[in-house]
């Protein structure tokens, strides 16, 4: 990405032709080649394959419903599982296929369990399905060492969470608001974040891709925003906490991605936030005073998202 940059930058000041710019992206090994696009078109249709076999695995029961016995229901699923973490222990978790086809048993297991409460109508509240869920495929995400999995996981926890904070509102029924929710998601996401930068930093090989994540910091960050703007608009609700929360992650985001990690998805993100936080601000001091308040929210939007974007320019080009 540092050498595509340094082309395009020559080419906006003219010390490059602009017909010249693909031959040298092309010598500087900035665009992909045809192994990379084979090798990412492989991974992601097997990564549709797996999703769609699933969806169609539910599905069929969905249709087949009164026609199956229970018996042959169990034993499909079951047997469709067996085979899944057979085709992982055999193709191993180094291989794509192998953690493909331990995601499709990871899929399969929570088929299995909505399963058995339908049939025998056990009377399990919906999170109960998912916090077992991850509970049953830990082993198998702890020994994959795939971040995809890792993903998986992490999103039937907070899914869980959620339905817990709908079904008995808090912990154990005691703490009742959606700022709670709001809160221990940011908790959970954030403190998954921080674990996973330590261990990368630490020389950890499968998770030294960044796709992964950026995709944690995204919830984290956007969590941490949602709690911002609830400050802004209830301050009663989240109050100084909330501000306290989003200006300590704002920082240390900031400190992180651009001293030790070097990740401007991630302080593209942060600039997004803060234009969003601030946007925010505005909108509730000035928008009572009348239809001019559009229009300074309008210019003041424009000028931060161009004076975040030249900064996010600049901090590109000292990376280069």
């Amino acid at each position: 990405m540092s050498r595509r940059d340094d082309i395009l930058d020559w080419a906006g000041e003219r010390r490059l032709r602009a017909a010249d710019v693909p031959a040298a992206l092309r010598l500087a090994g900035a665009l992909p080649t045809g192994s990379d696009w084979r090798r990412f078109l492989d991974r992601l249709t097997l990564l549709l394959a797996v999703v769609f076999l699933c969806a169609a695995v539910i599905m069929f029961f969905a249709y087949n419903w009164e026609a199956m016995e229970r018996y042959a229901k169990f034993g499909l699923v079951e047997a469709l599982l067996v085979i899944a973490v057979a085709a992982a222990w055999r193709l191993g978790f180094e291989r794509p296929a192998g953690n493909a086809a331990l995601l499709a048993a990871a899929i399969l297991v929570g088929a299995l369990l909505a399963l058995v409460g339908q049939i025998y109508q056990t009377g399990a509240d919906p999170w109960e399905l998912f916090a077992v869920w991850a509970v049953a495929i830990l082993p198998w995400v702890a020994i994959a060492r795939f971040a995809g999995l890792w993903l998986f996981w992490l999103g039937l926890v907070n899914l869980a969470a959620i339905l817990y904070h709908d079904t008995f509102g808090g912990l154990l029924g005691v703490l009742f608001g959606t700022e709670r929710l709001l809160w221990a998601l940011f908790a959970l996401n954030t403190a998954a974040l921080a674990v996973w930068e330590l261990l990368a930093a630490r020389g950890v090989a499968w998770l030294q891709p960044r796709w992964a994540p950026r995709v944690v910091a995204t919830a984290s960050g956007g969590l941490a925003t949602a709690l911002a703007m609830w400050a802004v608009f209830d301050f009663r609700s989240v109050g100084f906490p909330g501000a306290l929360a989003y200006s300590a992650w704002i920082a240390g985001a900031y400190a992180f991605y651009r001293q030790r990690v070097r990740d401007l998805f991630v302080l593209a993100g942060g600039v997004l936030s803060a234009i969003v936080v601030v946007t925010s601000v505005l909108s509730k001091e000035v928008l009572e005073h009348g239809a001019g308040a559009f229009l300074v929210i309008g210019l003041a939007v424009i000028g931060m998202s161009a004076a975040g974007a030249l900064w996010l320019r600049r901090v590109a080009k000292e990376w280069s």
